[in-house]
């Protein structure tokens, strides 16, 4: 498999999974119908990826360029639609979907903008868009705060994987292995934050009310 195939193979993974992530959320948190949980599903996994693209200055976007990337993220979010019961009952099923597409679409972000021909510094910037991109969208429709300004670690994981993907090939490893590194140790970071509490660090400044007592 060519590394251009493998990259798209991990990209339409990537969108199965955010759609479900996109779609588990919308039901969980908005009492929606199937047209709007399969909408949430949709924006979730191509809302990231569309963003890179405008950014980069493709346009259209990869997504209204091909069929594939909206009918996986469609079917992804269908799935979840049809068994929500049965996904409800596995341990942290949204976790579990976030942490695999923001992962993939943090490093193959990060790849495709490095391809592109801009900068590693601004190819990492727009992998960790990509990733975080998606979920920001959905969390605002659902007038939820984005897990992004929440505390806990979610840009930080998806700019260190696209960190590691865009260096790797740079220090002599393959795309293939850095981009594995990449979406491995943003998995690990992201589970992390989620189960033990880890978290970026912090300011802490007291209230105006304490300051003036």
């Amino acid at each position: 498999m060519t590394p251009q195939a493998l990259l798209l193979a991990f990209e339409l993974v990537g969108v199965f999974a955010f759609a479900l992530d996109g779609a588990l959320t919308a039901m969980r948190w908005a009492h929606l119908d199937l047209f709007g949980v399969v909408a949430l599903g949709v924006v979730t996994a191509v809302g990231g990826g569309i963003l890179r693209d405008v950014l980069l200055g493709e346009l259209p976007p990869a997504t209204f360029r091909t069929w594939y990337y909206l009918a996986t993220a469609t079917a992804g979010a269908l799935l979840a639609f049809w068994a929500h019961r049965l996904l409800a009952r596995m341990t942290r099923p949204i976790l579990v979907f976030d942490t695999i597409g923001l992962s993939l679409f943090s490093v193959t972000g990060a790849q495709v903008a490095y391809e592109a021909g801009i900068g590693a510094g601004q190819a990492i910037l727009l992998g960790g868009l990509t990733g975080v991109g998606g979920g920001t969208l959905r969390d605002v429709l659902v007038r939820r705060v984005p897990s992004i300004l929440t505390g806990g670690l979610y840009a930080v994981p998806a700019l260190l994987g696209a960190a590691i993907a865009v260096t790797g090939p740079l220090l002599g490893l393959s795309v293939t292995v850095a981009a594995l590194a990449g979406g491995l140790w943003c998995a690990v970071l992201r589970t992390g934050g989620v189960i033990r509490g880890w978290h970026a660090p912090r300011a802490t400044l007291e209230s105006p009310r304490a300051l003036d007592e």
